[in-house]
C-alpha cells in the first residue's frame, strides 16, 4: 500500500467521496509531494550553507578572542615584570642601604677600640722605655 492508497481511504472515510488514482485532486496531491520535496532539499542547502557560515564566523570570532586574550596577557605579563623589577631595585637598595648601616656600625665601633688598642700601645712604650731608663740607672750606679 503506497501513499496515494493510503490518501484515497482518508478521503473516503473523512469525506464520503471515493476518488480513483486518475483524480485531477491525486495530480495536485503529487505536485504538491513534488515541490515539498524540492523545498525540502532548497531547504536544506541553505542550512547547510547557514551552518558553514556560523561555523566560520564562531572560528573568526574564536581567533580575534585568542588574540585579544593574548594580547592582554602579554600586557599583563610586561606591566608585573616591570613591576616586579622595580621591586627588586628597591629591595635591593634596602639590602644595601641595611649593609652599609652595619657596617658603619662596626667600623665605628672597631675604631674606638683601635683607638684604644693603640693608647695601650704608647703606654706599653712609655713604661718599656721607663723599665730600660730604671734598669740603666741601677745597670750605671752598680757599677
Amino acid at each position: 500500500m503506497d501513499q496515494f492508497d493510503a490518501l484515497i481511504r482518508e478521503i473516503a472515510e473523512k469525506h464520503g467521496i471515493v476518488v480513483g488514482r486518475d483524480d485531477p485532486i491525486l495530480v495536485l496531491q503529487t505536485i504538491n509531494l513534488r515541490l515539498m520535496q524540492e523545498s525540502s532539499k532548497a531547504h536544506q542547502v541553505q542550512l547547510d550553507q547557514f551552518k558553514e557560515e556560523l561555523e566560520l564566523l564562531s572560528q573568526r570570532w574564536g581567533n580575534d578572542a585568542k588574540e585579544k586574550a593574548e594580547r592582554i596577557l602579554n600586557a599583563a605579563l610586561d606591566a608585573s615584570k616591570g613591576a616586579m623589577e622595580q621591586l627588586m631595585q628597591d629591595g635591593a637598595k634596602k639590602a644595601a642601604a641595611a649593609v652599609a648601616a652595619e657596617v658603619s656600625t662596626a667600623l665605628s665601633g672597631s675604631a674606638f677600640r683601635v683607638q684604644q688598642a693603640r693608647t695601650i700601645a704608647w703606654l706599653n712604650v712609655f713604661a718599656s722605655c721607663a723599665t730600660l731608663f730604671a734598669a740603666a740607672i741601677v745597670l750605671w750606679a752598680g757599677s
